[in-house]
């Protein structure tokens, strides 16, 4: 059977992971001589915050009560502005530079965060906890999406622009 201190340990490591996520982000944001990375990373840094924000109330909730609070759902606004903004960004950076870089860093922190998140909904034996879960899993999904499709066009325009093709 499974303790309470399972659930609390993987609260704490979920709201670790999404600080270091926010750090990541901000400092990308900093060093990015391009307006729109510059944009992503930040929109990217504001929705760690509120990952960070839901966590401390769902661990807040569970000292209290040993239970998790049902998530409301999460608005996709800001997924569609990251969608938009992805065009001028490929007009911006260059594919080995330092955003296309941090791209690629962001891919493996969303991969992390799934992966956390996916298996502990699978674990979890309280159906709120689960949802909690899947709905933060799903999240961190949008995030990778956007990141691994920019991620794809940055390296189609490195190999175009260096004819790289081998035929």
């Amino acid at each position: 059977m499974e303790t309470k201190d399972t659930a609390l340990e993987i609260l704490k490591t979920a709201i670790l992971l999404e600080r270091r996520g926010k750090a990541f982000y901000t400092q990308a944001a900093r060093n990015s001589e391009s307006p729109s990375a510059r944009k992503i990373f930040e929109m990217m840094a504001e929705e760690e915050d509120e990952h960070i924000d839901f966590l401390t109330r769902q661990a807040q909730h569970y000292l209290k009560d040993h239970t998790f609070v049902h998530p409301e759902p999460h608005p996709e606004e800001e997924d569609a502005n990251l969608e938009i903004l992805t065009e001028q960004i490929k007009k911006e950076i260059s594919a080995a530079g330092f955003e296309a870089a941090a791209i690629s860093a962001a891919i493996d922190f969303e991969n992390r965060a799934i992966k956390i998140y996916s298996e502990r909904a699978e674990q979890a034996t309280d159906p709120v906890e689960k949802e909690v879960y899947q709905m933060l899993a799903e999240w961190e999904k949008g995030h990778h999406h956007l990141l691994y499709q920019l991620n794809e066009e940055l390296k189609e325009q490195v190999w175009n622009d260096n004819n790289f093709w081998p035929f």
